[in-house]
C-alpha cells in the first residue's frame, strides 16, 4: 500500500516539476495523472501487467473518499461571495454544459468498452 501510494505521490511531484520547467498552462497534478496513465499503458503494452496491486489498493480508497475532495472548493464558494456575486451565469453555462458532456462522453465509452452497440434515434 505504501508503494501505491508512493507512486501517486511521485507522479504528482514530476508533473509539477515538468510544469514548471516547461512552463506548461497546466496544473502539476494534471501533467502528473498524465504521466501516470502513460506509464501504466507503457507496462500494460511492454510486459502485459495490469495495474499493480498497492497502486490499485490505493487509488480505490482515494475513489471510495473522492467527493470529500471537493469540499473545500464548495465551500470556498459560500465563504468568499463577493469574488462570484456577478460570475453565476458564466459559471452555470459553464458547469451545465460541461456535466452533460461529461456525462455522454461517460455513457459513450461505457458502451464502447461492454462492447454494446450504441442504439441511433430516428
Amino acid at each position: 500500500m505504501l508503494a501505491g501510494f508512493l507512486t501517486l505521490v511521485l507522479c504528482q511531484f514530476a508533473g509539477e516539476v515538468l510544469v514548471t520547467w516547461l512552463g506548461w498552462p497546466v496544473p502539476g497534478p494534471v501533467a502528473g495523472m498524465l504521466l501516470l496513465f502513460v506509464l501504466l499503458l507503457l507496462r500494460g503494452l511492454v510486459a502485459g501487467h495490469s495495474v499493480p496491486a498497492p497502486l490499485e489498493q490505493v487509488s480505490g480508497g482515494l475513489i471510495q473518499y473522492l467527493s470529500l475532495f471537493f469540499l473545500p472548493a464548495g465551500i470556498g464558494i459560500f465563504f468568499l461571495p463577493d469574488g462570484f456575486a456577478g460570475q453565476w451565469l458564466p459559471l452555470a453555462l459553464v458547469i451545465v454544459p460541461g456535466t452533460l458532456l461529461a456525462l455522454l462522453a461517460t455513457a459513450l465509452l461505457l458502451q464502447a468498452m461492454l462492447g454494446k452497440p450504441v442504439k441511433k434515434r430516428a
